[in-house]
């Protein structure tokens, strides 16, 4: 999970700075979702859509909250299949919760703590370099192998996030100069641990996933502008997986109930997300802020205010750093079909309360 890794900072979507030289090329041997939005505008609201695969609920992020360990998990999951699960993260996972909700949902946590003062070359308020970190992740693999383990490895990376700071020397844009060089160092970092892993015994077998926690921009407080929710989805594994484009119209939910189809998966959960590579995957996206619960599905955007309103807009142009909206009246099926979402989410989450209370 990448910090802050928008569509519109990306080659493949139409960014001419060429700011992602790596992974715009890595597309290319990838299966690529170049249509999927995320929840919201956290990073915990994207912790929460791809490990729970559930949307936005009201109030605060699963994540955040104090008992966060009742939802059906990606974690639990793939701990019942035997597989070691670790959170790895840059910072002090303390920091929104992350620890205990992670270490709450079947993950070992690896985060700032963890590192010794030998794995560290640059570091800042939020932690190590995006290098440091996935040398630490390379290493976390390499003991799981050894051990003869299949393991998932949750990784957050940082560096993609002010002050924008990161090791001098690694690209052509100097550290501390703003989003630009953060993206591409970002960007560099990911190349090289690639690179990297193609030396270890447990890469022809390992599928990486890459995926941003939310846009880069500011998404608004109360508007929704759908392009600042667009952000890839990247599945590389060249041992595995054919590459392949895949246009449609999908959310963060969706991410691990896709893998898991390509694991060949078998499990039972209560998941708001579908294998995107299904012929009978109903194209559809969750985006909301701190304000509004938004819904897109055939080219109109639904969103539901405090208010107790319910909203319909067509979505008339969709460009790299813009869109156009039309204001259309909803209909009482549409109204439904909105509200039973985000309702019955919210709903999943206090009836798992109350389960894990008795």
């Amino acid at each position: 999970m990448v910090e802050s890794l928008s569509a519109e900072y990306m080659g493949i979507y139409g960014n001419v700075h060429h700011l992602t030289p790596h992974l715009d090329a890595l597309t290319k041997h990838s299966l690529f979702f170049d249509n999927l939005y995320a929840t919201g505008t956290r990073t915990v609201r994207g912790m929460e859509a791809v490990t729970l695969s559930v949307p936005p609920t009201p109030g605060r992020s699963i994540v955040k909250r104090p008992v966060n360990n009742t939802l059906d998990s990606v974690g639990k999951i793939l701990k019942s299949k035997g597989y070691e699960n670790k959170f790895i993260y840059a910072g002090h996972g303390y920091f929104d919760n992350m620890n205990a909700f992670f270490s709450g949902n079947g993950f070992e946590v690896v985060d700032r703590f963890d590192f010794t003062d030998d794995e560290v070359t640059f570091a800042n308020v939020w932690g190590v370099c995006d290098e440091d970190l996935l040398k630490k992740v390379s290493k976390e693999a390499d003991k799981s192998y050894a051990a003869h383990k299949p393991f998932f490895s949750f990784v957050m990376t940082t560096s993609n996030h002010r002050p924008y700071t990161y090791p001098d020397g690694k690209i052509d844009i100097p550290s501390h100069t703003g989003r630009n060089g953060a993206v591409k160092y970002t960007d560099y970092a990911i190349h090289t641990f690639l690179e990297q892993a193609k030396t270890k015994p447990w890469f022809d077998n390992t599928i990486f996933v890459i995926i941003s926690d939310h846009n880069g921009g500011s998404a608004g407080k109360t508007s929704l502008p759908l392009y600042r929710y667009k952000i890839p989805l990247i599945i590389y594994a060249p041992h595995i997986i054919k590459p392949q484009t895949v246009s449609k119209l999908a959310s963060q939910v969706d991410t691990m109930p896709t893998i898991f189809n390509i694991l060949g998966l078998n499990y039972q959960a209560k998941f708001y997300g579908n294998n995107i590579l299904s012929d009978t995957f109903r194209q559809r996206a969750f985006v909301g802020n701190y304000q509004k619960l938004g819904y897109v599905k055939n080219g109109y955007l639904y969103y539901l205010t405090p208010d107790k309103h319910s909203h319909k807009e067509k979505i008339d142009t969709l460009k790299l750093r813009s869109v156009k909206y039309t204001p259309e009246t909803i209909t009482p099926d549409e109204e439904k079909e909105i509200i039973t979402y985000y309702q019955s989410a919210s709903h999943l989450y206090k009836e798992s309360l109350k389960k894990a209370a008795h």
